[in-house]
């Protein structure tokens, strides 16, 4: 159930009440990971935040955010595959009064294995979360933004969207709806105060691979990844100079994608198999 910042409960609960010198940002997909270090960069710079995911997680990534920065961390739980989910997210952002300084669209999840193998229902979830719950929600908090001319949108891509994904399928084509759609509105709102940033991480220690079922037997997730925190640092900054987008990681990620860029894809594509087949990983 999430509470609405404005109320006296919330005031309690938050252990904080919003402030006219505070900015409101808002982070989904905040419970863990990149997006529970995309919150504390926001919460470190003095913003004041709502932050969202479906998982229990996000109660206690709230109370440790709000105790770290002593500012307004409002927890609002919800299942973004659910158009209610979303009007929920919404409509707690509405009810805290403030123009809605940055949002990062981070919520996301995939699945591993071959595809004519895999549930549809699996495949469907990457879909509704990372695509369809990113446009409704964009459709929502930019019309907000681009009235009053002013705002910050980061959207977690990934440099998954630069090369098709074999045995992550669906994945790798929902970060590259997202690369895309990011970038068209990047050219459509550019001359308005709204800005938007694309952040393309590369495989990085999080719960992605043992959720998705890649930890233990694939290449990928078996192999080092990225520190969470550098690439949230990275987008943030990446966020606040306005950048049309930033890769996301270390050295190692930041070769993958440029060498990305000069290989046809069907050498990506074989490229990517050895990375994420199951069985790669022994």
């Amino acid at each position: 159930m999430s509470e609405h910042a404005s109320s006296p409960e919330t005031t309690a609960a938050t252990g904080a009440a919003p402030t006219g010198a505070r900015q409101l940002a808002v982070v989904t997909g905040a419970s863990s990971g990149i997006g529970l270090e995309l919150a504390r960069q926001f919460a470190e710079h003095d913003f004041d935040l709502i932050v969202a995911a479906e998982d229990d997680e996000l109660a206690v990534a709230a109370a440790v955010l709000r105790s770290e920065s002593g500012g307004l961390v409002q927890p609002v739980q919800v299942d973004l595959r659910r158009p209610e989910g979303v009007e929920e997210l919404y409509a707690a952002i509405k009810a805290d009064g403030r123009p809605l300084a940055a949002i990062a669209l981070n919520a996301g999840h995939g699945q591993g294995g071959a595809f004519v193998d895999n549930d549809l229902a699996d495949e469907l979830s990457i879909i509704d979360l990372n695509i369809t719950s990113t446009v409704r929600l964009a459709k929502l908090v930019l019309r907000d933004m681009v009235a009053a001319d002013a705002g910050r949108v980061l959207v977690t891509s990934s440099i998954a969207s630069t090369m098709p994904g074999s045995f992550q399928a669906v994945y790798n084509a929902s970060k590259s709806f997202l690369q895309s759609f990011t970038e068209a509105l990047q050219n459509e709102l550019k001359d308005t105060g709204v800005t938007l940033t694309s952040l393309m991480p590369g495989p990085t220690e999080t719960e992605f691979f043992e959720r998705a079922d890649m930890a233990d037997d694939t290449l990928v997730g078996t192999s080092p990844k990225d520190d969470p925190a550098t690439v949230a640092r990275q987008g943030f900054d990446a966020l606040m100079d306005g950048k049309d987008r930033v890769v996301g990681g270390g050295v190692k990620t930041k070769v993958q994608e440029a060498a990305s860029k000069a290989m046809p894809d069907k050498l990506k594509a074989a490229m990517h198999r050895k990375m994420a087949e199951p069985g790669s990983g022994s």
